[in-house]
């Protein structure tokens, strides 16, 4: 049963979906893949939502080239572990749920011990070896797959459900090349906040998810296009599941 403080806290977004899927929301454990850009935005939003567990996981420290997007950090926290200054926004913001910050970088051997227990996998990385790890997983786990990008003013999203849309791979069938790329925070804003929309939707049962549809954003033309994919049935990640 939701307490009298969360029923306050909550009742804006309790008149949308009620007691039930508040308390839906309250049992869900979500796996948020980095700190950055939009691992900052897509934790607060969720975090503000009451997502009841959030594990967020980052390997870096705070960098002051980090202050124009990673909003979860401030000028105080430059040099501090990631996940520690995501921990105090979080409990500042939300002191009612469970956050969890890994400081520990994503590979092989640290996937499977991030993801127990999860119930989603917000993808906030910025970098296709390690949203391929992630897409590896998601398909394995039969665990949902909220995928964002961005570069500069342009950013994309699409939603993945293990053995039942496109995955990853399939619309992405080669990784391209590691590179530091342009980064705006209004750019990480509307990409995260789709992606804690689609993750919302799923939790609750509602509305229709960005499953083989690729989200286009262009913040200079204040846009949104989206492209239609398809599983392959080659698809090295997904062909067996």
């Amino acid at each position: 049963m939701l307490t009298d403080a969360e029923l306050e806290r909550y009742s804006r977004q309790i008149m949308l979906f009620g007691r039930s899927g508040q308390e839906r929301l309250r049992e869900t454990t979500a796996f948020i893949a980095g700190a950055g850009g939009l691992g900052s935005v897509v934790a607060i939003y969720m975090a503000a939502a009451g997502f009841g567990c959030i594990r967020i996981a980052d390997c870096d420290t705070v960098d002051v080239s980090n202050l124009n997007r990673q909003v979860l950090h401030r000028t105080i926290d430059v040099g501090r572990d990631k996940t520690e200054s995501a921990l105090q926004t979080l409990k500042d913001l939300n002191p009612t749920i469970d956050i969890q910050p890994v400081q520990e970088r994503l590979d092989e051997h640290s996937i499977e011990g991030l993801l127990r227990d999860s119930d989603l996998i917000m993808d906030a990385m910025d970098n296709f070896e390690t949203r391929y790890l992630l897409n590896r997983a998601a398909l394995r786990h039969n665990i949902p797959l909220f995928h964002g990008a961005i570069s500069g003013f342009h950013g994309q999203a699409t939603t993945v459900l293990p053995g039942r849309s496109a995955c990853l791979r399939c619309l992405f069938p080669r990784a391209l090349p590691p590179s530091t790329f342009p980064a705006l925070g209004p750019t990480c804003g509307v990409i995260g906040s789709i992606q804690v929309n689609e993750a919302l939707k799923f939790v609750l049962g509602k509305g229709e998810l960005l499953t083989n549809r690729l989200l286009l954003w262009d913040g200079l033309a204040s846009s949104m296009d989206e492209l239609a994919c398809e599983r392959r049935p080659a698809c090295e990640h997904c062909r067996d599941y």
